[in-house]
C-alpha cells in the first residue's frame, strides 16, 4: 500500500513538471492538440541549439527562455496575445553579454547615458555594422522584471514606425537583461525642456509643436494601427527620445498593454506608470483605454508648452501638480500668456498659444469619453507645427469628440480657443448615420 502511494505521488509530480515546464510558445489552442503540440515544442527546444534559435524564430526562442526559468503560465499567455500583432518572425539580433561588453567598453562610466529605476542606458557601437547604439542594461534588482523585458521586446520586435523608437536587438545571457536600441542622439525630451542650465538653448515654439506631433503620430500607431490596439501607459518627457534632427520617437514599452477587443470596453490592470501622467479614471479604478493615453498626452503637452514639470515640489504648493494649477488658468484667456515657457520669451504665435492651450484642455478633461481621439490630435497638431505665419491666418483643425472643451473667460463666455472647430472632422455620430 506504501509502495503504490509512494509510486502515484511520483507519477502526479511528473505529470506536475511535465505541465509547468512544456507550452506552446507561439499561437493558441486548446484540448488534446493542443497538448500534443506542447510536447512537440519542448522537445524541439531541447533537440535545438543556440546557433539553431539564432538561425529560426527568435521570438518563441526569446520567449522559451524566460518562461522555462519563471513557470509563469500567465508570462505566456501574455507573450502569445503579442504575438498576434505580427507573425511571429522579427528582424532582430540575439547578442551575446561578452559582445555587449565589448561594445560599451565593458560598461565603462564614461559611456553611461543615463539611469532609472529600471538600470543603466549605455552608448555602444557594433563593430560588426560600425553603428551606434544604446544599450539598456536592466537592473536585477529593479523595476523591470522579466515581464516588462519580455513586453517591450515583443512589442518593439513587431511594431515598426517612424516615431517609434527602434530595437535592434537583446541579451538574454544567464541572468542578464539588456536591450539595444538606435541611438538617438539628442536624447530625451526632458532633457531639453525641464530644468534647462543657464547655458542650454531652449527649444523655440515650432520645435515643440513638432515634437508634440511626432509623439502624438506614435501613439496614433499604437491606437489606431496595431491590432489589438495598444495602450503605451508610460507617456512621458522622459520617454521620448529626439535624433539629432529632433525627430521624437516612443521608447519604453515594459508598461504597454493590449488593449480591449471585442465588446470589453476596458482592460483591468494593476495601477501602474508615474504620478502626475496618469488618468484620474485609471489610477483609481485600474480600468485602462487608449483614453488613458489620451490624458498622458495631454500632461506631457501641458509641459511642452509651459516649460513645467507635471510634478515639482520645489514650487509653492498651489503650483506642485501642474495639471490642477493649470484648471483655473485655462478658464480665463487674460492669464494664458501666463502659462507659456518663460524661456520663450514671448517668441510664439499667441493664437497658437491659445489653440495648443485648447487641445491641452481637451485631453485633460476629466470624463475620458469626451477626451479627442489620437486621430484628431495629431491632425490639429500637424496645424500648429506649421510656420507661425500661416498659424495665425486661420482656424486649425479641432480635436473635438464630443464637445469643444469649452474653455471661458473670467466672464463665463466661451474663449476663442474653445471655439475652434474643424470642417474637417465630422460629428462621432454624423458619421454613424452615414
Amino acid at each position: 500500500m506504501g509502495l503504490r502511494r509512494l509510486s502515484n505521488t511520483n507519477a502526479l509530480k511528473a505529470k506536475r513538471e511535465r505541465k509547468m515546464n512544456c507550452f506552446p510558445c507561439c499561437g493558441g489552442g486548446g484540448g488534446d492538440e493542443a497538448g500534443e503540440e506542447v510536447d512537440n515544442n519542448c522537445k524541439s527546444f531541447k533537440k535545438k541549439s543556440k546557433r539553431e534559435f539564432k538561425e529560426g524564430n527568435v521570438l518563441a526562442n526569446l520567449i522559451a527562455t524566460i518562461s522555462f526559468r519563471s513557470n509563469s503560465d500567465r508570462q505566456r499567455n501574455m507573450a502569445e496575445e503579442i504575438l498576434k500583432l505580427g507573425n511571429g518572425e522579427a528582424t532582430i539580433q540575439v547578442f551575446t553579454y561578452n559582445e555587449l561588453a565589448a561594445a560599451t567598453m565593458n560598461f565603462k562610466p564614461e559611456s553611461l547615458l543615463g539611469e532609472g529605476g529600471f538600470g543603466r542606458v549605455y552608448k555602444g557601437r557594433i563593430e560588426s555594422t560600425n553603428q551606434d547604439v544604446a544599450v539598456k542594461q536592466l537592473d536585477r534588482n529593479g523595476l523591470q522584471g522579466n515581464r516588462e523585458f519580455l513586453v517591450e521586446v515583443l512589442m518593439l520586435s513587431l511594431l515598426h514606425h517612424p516615431n517609434l523608437v527602434n530595437l535592434i536587438g537583446y541579451c538574454a545571457d544567464g541572468q542578464h537583461r539588456m536591450l539595444v536600441y538606435e541611438y538617438m542622439a539628442l536624447g530625451s525630451l526632458e532633457g531639453h525642456l525641464l530644468d534647462l542650465p543657464p547655458n542650454k538653448k531652449p527649444l523655440d515654439w515650432i520645435t515643440r509643436m513638432k515634437i508634440a506631433e511626432g509623439a502624438a503620430k506614435g501613439l496614433e500607431h499604437l491606437h489606431d494601427t496595431a491590432n489589438p490596439p495598444i495602450i503605451y501607459r508610460d507617456l512621458k518627457a522622459s520617454n521620448i527620445l529626439l535624433d539629432e534632427n529632433f525627430n521624437p520617437k516612443l521608447s519604453d514599452f515594459g508598461l504597454a498593454k493590449l488593449g480591449p477587443t471585442g465588446d470589453r470596453s476596458h482592460v483591468s490592470t494593476r495601477v501602474m506608470g508615474t504620478y502626475g501622467y496618469c488618468a484620474p479614471e485609471y489610477a483609481m479604478t485600474g480600468q485602462l483605454t487608449t483614453m488613458s493615453d489620451i490624458y498622458s498626452f495631454g500632461v506631457v503637452f501641458l509641459e511642452i508648452i509651459t516649460g513645467r514639470r507635471a510634478i515639482d515640489t520645489s514650487r509653492p504648493t498651489a503650483e506642485q501638480n501642474l495639471v490642477i494649477w493649470a484648471q483655473p488658468l485655462f478658464k480665463d484667456r487674460r492669464k494664458f500668456t501666463l502659462m507659456a515657457d518663460p524661456l520663450l520669451e514671448g517668441n510664439y504665435p499667441v493664437k497658437g498659444l491659445y489653440q495648443a492651450l485648447a487641445v491641452a484642455a481637451m485631453c485633460l478633461q476629466e470624463e475620458a469619453s469626451v477626451r479627442p481621439l489620437i486621430s484628431d490630435v495629431v491632425s490639429a497638431l500637424a496645424y500648429l507645427a506649421a510656420p507661425s505665419e500661416d498659424a495665425d491666418d486661420s482656424n486649425p483643425p479641432s480635436p473635438d469628440r464630443n464637445s469643444s472643451a469649452d474653455v471661458e473667460d473670467g466672464d463665463g463666455d466661451k474663449d476663442e480657443v474653445g471655439e475652434v472647430k474643424s470642417s474637417s472632422f465630422k460629428n462621432k455620430e454624423e458619421e454613424k448615420s452615414d
